[in-house]
């Protein structure tokens, strides 16, 4: 017996119709009746969660299914996406912030005079710099992006925070005294407490989400 016709089957013994199931699973009806008929194969994430919403177990679900190792192979290039994708936004994270933050130190080097250090001071470490850290957070949070250890990027953004003040007006600085000087550490925790209120808001938004799914399904 095919995938597809274990999961129509599943849906009818549970007295539901594709379009009850397409709304508790947050998908299309037309979605649901594809995977009935053998068009496209569900995820996993969805596979679970019909098997919650059909009150059938996992195992009665998938197991002796003749297509089973297409399946299977279709999860594991799913999954081999989805850690791609979700990769290369991680990756995207660190590069808008480290483009951001190095346009900040040129800007202030080859394109600022006296005249323009307050303005600069305002636009890049008070205003561009913090709200980049707050968003990036904010989405890190919400995607659950690198799991318990997404905690830490706070240090990475208040290091780099210190680091931009240090690397424009506290190098000037130094140049013009010719004497060597000690960062403004402060400025790391600055940096580090804006990006746990962006990763704070972020997890509330992630559990927040999951909550919502649990629920439907449930319902």
């Amino acid at each position: 017996m095919e995938i597809g016709i274990k999961l129509k089957n599943a849906r009818l013994s549970a007295k539901l119709t594709q379009e009850q199931a397409a709304e508790a699973l947050g998908v299309s009806r037309q979605t649901i009746s594809n995977w009935e008929t053998g068009k496209t194969y569900p995820d996993i994430v969805r596979v679970v969660k019909m098997s919650d919403l059909y009150h059938i177990s996992l195992d009665l679900l998938l197991k002796d299914e003749q297509l089973m190792s297409g399946y299977l192979d279709y999860l594991q290039e799913s999954t081999d996406v989805v850690k791609s994708k979700r990769s290369i936004a991680q990756q995207m994270i660190l590069i808008t912030y480290l483009t951001i933050w190095a346009i900040s130190l040129i800007v202030f080097w080859f394109f600022t005079s006296g005249s323009d250090a307050m303005g600069y001071s305002l636009m890049f470490l008070w205003f561009l710099l913090p709200v980049t850290t707050f968003v990036l957070s904010l989405l890190i949070g919400k995607n659950d992006f690198w799991g318990k250890w997404k905690w830490s990027s706070a240090c990475f953004f208040g290091v780099l925070y210190m680091l931009a003040d240090y690397g424009t007006f506290r190098v000037k600085h130094m140049a013009a005294i010719d004497k060597i000087s000690a960062p403004h550490y402060e400025m790391i925790l600055i940096g580090a407490i804006i990006s746990l209120v962006g990763l704070g808001i972020g997890a509330i938004l992630h559990k927040a989400k999951h909550k919502d799914e649990k629920g439907t399904i449930s319902s």
